[in-house]
């Protein structure tokens, strides 16, 4: 897989990359996701949520949590504590406003944490979910074991991440619309010109359905399965350890 980096001018590694460009596009990040999925983003985290509600975890880790949209929509299931894990400070920062207005302070614990290297011992988790996050890894392979470590056995793993199209027109829509409007969103939205096209681009080169299924029975997860959503623009992969 391509290592698709936000920023291709500069010296630093794909981590500190990522780091740098959420930091800089927090503020603007929960609006423009909001218009680039036309809302839809908020039906995908509903699924994801009842894929975990079924687990009934007691405990529950959000990996690449960002501003805590889905640590917050986890906040339903009947588990005693979420803890919700970024690299950005300043996604953080805004998930704990966010988190804190809704008093949901005792239930969700922010983390400021790297998903390849993480604070946690080992069978930690019940319940781990990943949010448009995976494609984000620098080492996917890295991210997913680490995945794999914290999770108790029998725990259930579920990501969301963005994939491509197969069937015609969509796949030439989706191609159109990422390559030649997302970009002029992102432009006129945000301050950081080439985050939303690293957003895109990484998409586009990110490995989804059958490919990254693979990828995790490698790492040693069981039960495998995906679910595309909305005509294959998003998939919802589920697994257990």
């Amino acid at each position: 897989m391509s290592k698709v980096k936000p920023y291709k001018n500069s010296d630093l590694g794909k981590k500190e990359q990522v780091t740098k460009m959420f930091d800089n596009i927090s503020g603007d990040y929960d609006g423009l996701n909001r218009v680039i999925s036309f809302g839809i983003d908020i039906k995908w985290r509903k699924k994801v949520v009842k894929l975990v509600k079924e687990a009934n975890p007691d405990t529950i880790l959000d990996i690449a949590t960002g501003t805590g949209d889905l640590a917050i929509n986890l906040a339903e299931t009947n588990a005693s504590k979420i803890v919700g894990l970024d690299i950005s400070t300043g996604m953080l920062e805004i998930g704990k406003e966010k988190i804190k207005k809704k008093s949901l302070d005792s239930k969700i614990e922010m983390v400021l944490g790297d998903s390849e290297n993480m604070p946690f011992e080992d069978n930690a988790f019940d319940a781990i979910t990943v949010a448009f996050g995976v494609r984000n890894f620098e080492t996917l392979e890295n991210g997913l074991k680490e995945i794999y470590r914290v999770l108790k056995p029998n725990g259930t793993f579920v990501i969301l991440e963005t994939s491509m199209p197969t069937k015609t027109p969509y796949k030439q829509g989706y191609n159109f619309y990422t390559k030649n409007i997302l970009p002029l969103i992102g432009k006129a939205f945000s301050k950081d010109r080439s985050a939303y096209k690293y957003l895109c681009e990484s998409a586009s080169v990110f490995p989804f359905g059958e490919a990254l299924n693979n990828i995790l029975r490698n790492i040693g997860f069981i039960n495998v399965e995906d679910f595309p959503q909305t005509l294959g623009v998003a998939t919802i992969y589920k697994s257990s350890k």
